[in-house]
């Protein structure tokens, strides 16, 4: 939809730049996307992966959007590696292509598609604390540049996507987005206790309507296994009429 032109996400789009304009164009990206679960973490490691219409009921268009960013071979072997050293076992992929958590938001970002691309899946458990873990293995990874990209979304609750826009609905998704901004950027937070609520995010005000599954939120508890800090800085933005949030951290 945002790169059909949807005005409903024209706040993503230019937040989107945004990010992309302030931060040093990377040598590689990382994505860990909310669109591909696993037994075990797998990891792309294709040369030249493909892209995957992971998604249906959109016009002829959407079937035709190209993203040929290269792999990278070596990064993924390195992702796999740094877990495989925490305890961790992961596995490579050299057939997946990306899906769309990762060439919707790059194509925004870094149109060239000159970037080298991994991507990370989720494990299907979903559990929160595991991905944390997952985050802070992939601290030892060594790669000088590395953008990583947690691609999900701070509320996704399909129904609510479609459904007349009510005083409830909002009032639910701006108490777990201000629950979550709290978390994630506020300094004066002890790491454990960050760490802790992050892990126990369904305890959230109105989390589990903001997320009736949680595949969404979960990149971002890799992301912030990989920082442990709050956030430097959180990007607001109006998607589908909800309120959301974006978080960048600078290693």
């Amino acid at each position: 939809m945002p790169l059909l032109g949807d005005p409903e996400h024209f706040e993503m789009v230019e937040t989107l730049k945004e990010i992309a304009a302030a931060v040093d164009k990377p040598s590689a990206i990382l994505v860990i996307s909310a669109h591909w679960e696993a037994r075990l973490p797998m990891v792309t490691s294709g040369k030249n992966p493909g892209v995957i219409y992971d998604y249906g009921g959109f016009p002829k268009e959407a079937y035709e959007i190209e993203y040929p960013a290269p792999g990278e071979p070596e990064l993924a072997k390195g992702v796999v590696n740094a877990l495989g050293a925490s305890g961790i076992q992961a596995l490579q992929d050299e057939q997946r292509g990306f899906d769309h958590g990762l060439f919707v938001p790059l194509k925004i970002m870094y149109p060239d598609a000159d970037i080298p691309c991994v991507q990370l899946s989720l494990v299907h458990s979903l559990d929160a604390d595991l991905h944390i873990q997952i985050g802070k293995a992939l601290q030892s990874l060594e790669w000088d540049n590395l953008l990583v990209i947690g691609s999900g979304f701070s509320f996704h609750n399909m129904r609510a996507f479609f459904s007349p826009n009510s005083q409830e609905t909002r009032q639910n998704n701006i108490a777990f987005d201000e629950w979550l901004t709290a978390v994630v950027s506020d300094r004066t937070l002890v790491e454990s206790v960050r760490e802790e609520r992050l892990a126990d995010w369904e305890s959230a005000p109105s989390a589990r309507f903001c997320h009736p599954r949680e595949e969404h939120l979960i990149p971002l508890h890799v992301c912030y296994g990989m920082a442990t800090q709050p956030s430097e800085k959180t990007f607001k933005a109006e998607i589908m009429k909800k309120q959301s949030s974006m978080f960048h951290w600078r290693s």
